[in-house]
């Protein structure tokens, strides 16, 4: 999502500051998730000499991933989680997967190649905030791609 003009990107900035603006993902993840839901709360910093690649830091911003487990799959060794952010750092999802040991599959940067998707299965499946000019309540929903979706079912 882009704003237009100045006021629209201040009210989303401050939307997200306040925890209105809502973001939800669906992930796939490598292993199997030993807690049903949960939170992930550590600190994010760009990695020594990489302009991309961020890591796990305390001395970095602060970053709370909440996750909830929808489903498991034992033959292929994944879990399909719902990741709901609390901050919005970059490649906080991807990070956090990888510090609790289950790392997005097909995610070469922070995990490994895979021969179940040809990307990272990550996918931003709804999103909602308030309106900046009409005040009204916005959701919208993306469903999931065919490449996760034969994953999921």
């Amino acid at each position: 999502m882009f704003a237009k003009n100045e006021y629209v990107q201040e009210c989303l900035i401050r939307q997200m500051s306040l925890n209105i603006f809502k973001k939800e993902y669906i992930a796939i993840l490598n292993g199997i998730l030993e807690n049903t839901s949960g939170v992930i709360n550590a600190h994010i910093a760009r990695k020594a000499n990489s302009i991309i690649e961020r890591e796990i830091n305390p001395a970095g911003e602060k970053a709370i991933t909440h996750y909830t487990l929808l489903k498991t799959n034992l033959d292929l060794n994944i879990s399909v989680v719902e990741f709901v952010l609390e901050t919005g750092r970059t490649h906080q999802i991807r990070i956090h997967s990888k510090h609790i040991g289950n790392p997005i599959i097909g995610d070469t940067l922070y995990g490994s190649k895979s021969e179940l998707i040809s990307r990272q299965a990550l996918h931003s499946n709804k999103i909602s905030f308030i309106h900046p000019v009409t005040k009204e309540i916005m959701k919208y929903l993306a469903p999931l791609p065919d490449d996760m979706k034969h994953l999921v079912n």
